[in-house]
This record gives C-alpha cells, structure tokens and sequence, in this order.
C-alpha cells in the first residue's frame, strides 16, 4: 500500500533524457524548488547522490518524484509510495498508462499541456502545503438577513480559538469587511490589487500581504472605484487562502456570478441566513436554487423569531436544506459595532456563543473558545 507523502524536502527527478530534463527544472523554478536530480534510480531510502541526506532525497522520503517515461520500467521494482508523477512529453503514447500502474503514479503529466499542474504540485512542496483549511461560506437568504456579521462573528471566534483564520470579503457592493473590524485604514492588500494576478499565488505570500485584524486576516474591498477582479484571480486567491489551513470564511453576495461560483465550488460549507418570516423564506429559496448549482453542502441558520413567524425547523423544512442553528437577537450587538467592536467580541453574547458551538461541531474540537 503506498504510503503518506513525506513533508519538507526537495522534489526527486529521476529521468536521463536531457530535453524532458530542461523541462522539468524550468518547472521546478518556476515554482521555486530546488530538486535532487538522479540519472539512475536510487536504492530505497538511499541518496540520490554520493554523500547525500537520505532524509531528503530518497525514493521513499523526497516529498515529491518525478519520473520520466525513460526511467519508468526501470522504477517498477521501487516500494510503493504516494507523490510519485510519471511526466513525459509523448502525447499520443498507448502505453502511458500501463507504465503509470507498474510504478504506482499519481498521475501522468503530459508537457507542455500539464505544465501548470505540475508547478501546482511543486509549489506545494516548496509551501509545505499540507490538509486545506476548513472554508466556510456566509450568505444572506433575504436583504438585511446579517449574513456579513454571522461571517464576520464566525472569523472573530475561530481566530479566538487559535486557529489560523482568514477573512474573504466575497461582496464589492457590500461596503468592505474591513469596516466591521474597524480597520478600513490598516495597512495591506484588497482585492483589486490582485486583478492582475495571473496563475498560482502563494499562500504563505498571500497570508502576510493581508491586513491584521484582531488576530486574523482580512481580504476585503476597499472604498475606490469598482475594479473589476477576473474569476480566474479569484480562484487562485481563494485556493492560496486554503492552502496553509485553518479556516476560511467567506462573506457572500446573494447574487450567484462566475466570480461567486468559482468561490462556491471551493468551500465545504454555506450557511445560508435567513429570519424566520415567511417573506424572507420566500426569497430565501430563490437564492438558495443559484446556490445549490454550486456548492456542496448548503445549511440554514435561522436569525431571530418574528412575533408569529416561522419556528427554525419549519423554515429549514420549506427551503429543503438541513438546520445548522438559530441566532438569536443579540441586544445592543448594532450599537457595539457603531462604536468599532467587531461582531463576535462580546464572548457571552449569543451571536458568539452561536460561533463557538458551530467551530466545535464543525472542527469536531472537545475544547471550548476563549471569551
């Protein structure tokens, strides 16, 4: 059975032909590791050179092996072991496949086609990227359902919590999350400075551009005029923000474009926001049908009981989605923020004893969260 893929260390290439060799390094510099190179296949757990650190270059410890078609019959008789791509430049080749099987690849990378994919997984190395983050989308069921305050509470918790978190302002039009943490003027990057953004975007780079704000960070919009961020950006920002772990939250607009979609087919989870009155159901439904198209798993959380409105279970029951909770009216919670305390902070509140709750379940933590 093949094993884990070892953490740290330089990618293995293992291949004696001198083109698909300049490819592969290239590649490997593009992404910024520095790779062992070997021209024969090592001995299991040996060095991939005279004197070398088997703890780094070895068949079964390098973090990542790159076998050429050339070297692969000769590689048939190595351990199995995860993290190993068989990469070759023949695209019309019948017996890729079976040689991918004989050694226990991955994958099969085809150059140039598969470029971008392997300097994904080289970059990921380099990143020591390891389980994603656990993302999160918030989104309003109705106008005024506070779907910007339950993300914003959320990513004020999971930080308190000590997990790694970042805040994903998803809506242009909403004003700028960074309001809600009373940083509009902290130092850092929005989103239109990544409109130009082409291709992968490191995560550690991306996670230190960010501002700070109550010990987690925050992408937002800022108060300029409308920039226009292709979806393609916002993919490769969203998945940088998964790729170091911890949590992911993401505040939403209730209206489902290419650019929400891409965010929406990268999180795990949705939380939809909805008061418990049947006209806010009612559009409620409308959003959550864009929504399904997309996303993996959509929940309710109900705000408030309206004086003979609907009960939780009733408004989860209409909109056919599964009940993640109820948050109750937190007195006082619109003039704290007025005054620049964050949702979330009051640790007795409901609106964080709401938060809490959910991190528990969803991070499956024993632990309580810090007031």
């Amino acid at each position: 059975m093949a094993g884990s893929v070892p953490g740290g260390g330089r990618p293995l290439i293992l291949t004696e032909d001198p083109l698909l060799l300049d490819d592969l390094l290239r590649l490997c510099a593009a992404a910024g590791a520095d790779p062992h190179v070997h021209h024969v296949v090592p001995e299991p757990g040996g060095t991939a050179e005279p004197g070398g650190d088997a703890g780094s270059t070895g068949w079964e410890s390098a973090p990542l092996v790159l076998v050429g078609d050339d070297a692969a019959r000769r590689v048939r008789g190595a351990p199995r072991r995860a993290g190993v791509l068989l990469v070759g430049r023949d695209l019309d080749d019948p017996h890729v496949w079976q040689r991918a099987v004989e050694i226990g690849a991955e994958e099969v990378l085809r150059l140039p086609d598969a470029e971008s994919r392997l300097v994904d997984r080289l970059a990921d190395v380099v990143e020591g990227a390891g389980r994603p983050a656990l993302a999160v989308g918030v989104i309003g069921g109705s106008g005024g359902a506070g779907a910007s305050t339950l993300a914003c509470a959320l990513a004020v918790r999971a930080a308190r919590a000590g997990e790694r978190t970042i805040l994903i302002d998803g809506d242009p039009l909403g004003g700028g999350m960074d309001v809600l943490l009373g940083g509009e003027s902290a130092e850092g990057l929005r989103w239109p400075d990544f409109a130009a953004s082409r291709g992968r975007v490191g995560a550690g780079a991306l996670e230190e551009s960010l501002p700070e704000l109550h010990d987690l960070r925050v992408l937002s919009w800022d108060r300029g005029d409308r920039v226009v961020v292709p979806p393609a950006a916002i993919r490769s920002v969203v998945a940088a923000a998964r790729r170091r772990g911890g949590v992911v939250v993401v505040d939403l607009p209730r209206r489902v474009d290419e650019a929400v979609a891409e965010v929406l087919a990268q999180l795990d989870l949705v939380l939809m926001v909805v008061p418990g009155e049947l006209r806010s159901v009612a559009a409620a439904g409308r959003v959550a049908a864009g929504v399904r198209m997309v996303a993996r798993d959509v929940r309710v959380v109900v705000r408030g009981r309206c004086a003979g409105g609907l009960d939780p279970e009733s408004v989860a029951g209409l909109l056919g989605a599964p009940l993640a909770g109820e948050v109750p009216v937190e007195v006082g919670l619109p003039g704290r923020v007025a005054e620049g305390e964050p949702p979330g902070t009051q640790g007795r509140g409901a609106l964080a004893r709401f938060c809490d709750g959910f991190w528990q379940r969803a991070l499956g933590s024993a632990q309580g969260v810090p007031a």
